[in-house]
């Protein structure tokens, strides 16, 4: 039976950055909030505002950090995201106003647009053609494990009614960026920096059709992707009357089952061609969504039951279509423009993590039925896109094959 995880080889310690990154931010998280409201004088609204404003702030410096992995290496650009994360975290003491918060909270979170930005063309780098879907299926699950761990760390701290639980997570966090640069600095050479390339730049990303069909299939599967985090757990207790514990059960299912199963998914791929992978991705995100509508018309019991199921079957589609959506955004570029190329991908599945909350919170108070309905039609216009995609992306069309021989 071929192993579900790839050969890490030489860049083991890239898997070792990310999984270290994923567990420093999954520490965090659930401590941010309590963070701020417990060591400065603002009231939670002015805390939420500041956080708000740090990631707006950040979303545009996508482009830019795109511009450096192109003239710089993206192995320079992740450990300037260290860096930068680094000072953010070291600095958070210090924040006791608004614009301090804001300027801290913001500072991490452009050293954390770096690091993201870079990881595609760094993972390109390092997977050989023909991998790349177990690759980025692998570094999926390795993140998704980190964020679980992390979560759970940082539950127990922010949970703990005493302050020096909450800075110990910021020390440490930062700490752990430090280990990250570290361990980046042996990534082999590979990963550095590409051959320019005479001419091009964004209007080349702009032109190029069958990449447009490429984010708009992602900027549909991202918007999907906030349901199970976002929607689900106000849907579950409010709207379904259902216990509490059943929503963290959603995100439990979703943690585990991507940590788990995620290189079996990808295994069972091989061989299938690659935009009927991502309709199938869409498909079974819109069957999700008729589930979570029909556990609104079932009884308690029979509606927790269907609650689950649908979060495996979201779970699924995400598994499905992560891997594909990554490898193909990876290995479509021109390699001289690989960042930009790759920060277009990232700044669209931002935009959709940006929007989702403001679209989902509008969608609980409209009704069951249209709320699964409109979200089912974003899935399924992700489908769509891939039939442009499939005409104007010649690599949309070739088969999964994970180091086997393509037939």
């Amino acid at each position: 039976m071929r192993s579900a995880l790839p050969v890490t080889g030489a860049h083991r310690r890239l898997v070792l950055a990310v999984a270290i990154d994923t567990l420093g931010t999954g520490t965090w998280i659930p401590v941010s909030l309590l963070y701020f409201l417990r060591g400065t004088r603002l009231p939670l609204v002015e805390v939420g505002l500041a956080l708000t404003v740090a990631s707006l702030v950040a979303l545009p410096m996508t482009a830019l950090a795109g511009q450096c992995v192109d003239r710089y290496g993206a192995k320079r650009v992740l450990q300037a995201g260290n860096v930068l994360q680094f000072a953010g975290f070291a600095a958070h003491p210090f924040a006791d106003s608004f614009a301090g918060v804001a300027l801290v909270t913001g500072l991490a979170a452009v050293g954390r647009t770096c690091f993201w930005t870079s990881f595609g063309p760094l993972v390109a780098a390092a997977s050989p053609p023909g991998e790349r879907e177990r690759w980025f299926g692998f570094l999926g699950a390795v993140r998704n494990a980190g964020f679980a761990v992390g979560a759970l760390v940082g539950g127990a701290a922010a949970g703990a009614d005493t302050f020096a639980a909450h800075q110990a997570v910021v020390l440490l966090n930062a700490l752990s960026f430090v280990v990250a640069f570290c361990a980046m600095a042996r990534v082999p050479a590979a990963a550095g920096p590409p051959r320019r390339a005479r001419g091009g730049g964004w209007g080349t990303v702009l032109r190029d059709r069958g990449y447009r069909w490429l984010l708009g299939c992602a900027f549909c599967h991202a918007m999907a992707g906030m349901t199970l985090a976002v929607a689900v757990p106000v849907y579950v207790v409010t709207r379904l009357g259902l216990p509490g514990w059943l929503s963290g059960a959603v995100l439990v299912v979703n943690t585990l089952l991507i940590a788990v199963a995620q290189g079996r998914v990808v295994n069972a791929l091989t061989g299938a061609v690659r935009s009927r992978v991502l309709v199938a991705g869409a498909v079974l995100s819109a069957g999700s969504y008729a589930l979570f509508w029909a556990a609104g018309t079932a009884g308690a019991v029979v509606g927790a039951v269907l609650v689950l199921a649908a979060a495996v079957v979201c779970t699924l589609g995400e598994m499905t279509a992560d891997p594909v959506l990554d490898a193909l955004a990876a290995e479509t570029p021109p390699e001289a423009l690989r960042g930009r190329y790759l920060a277009a991908f990232q700044l669209s599945t931002s935009t959709a993590g940006a929007l989702a909350p403001a679209l989902h919170t509008w969608l609980l108070g409209a009704g069951n039925t249209l709320m699964w309905g409109v979200l089912g039609a974003i899935a399924l216009t992700g489908a769509a896109c891939c039939a442009g995609m499939r005409r104007e992306l010649p690599r949309a069309g070739t088969r999964i094959t994970n180091g086997a021989e393509a037939g």
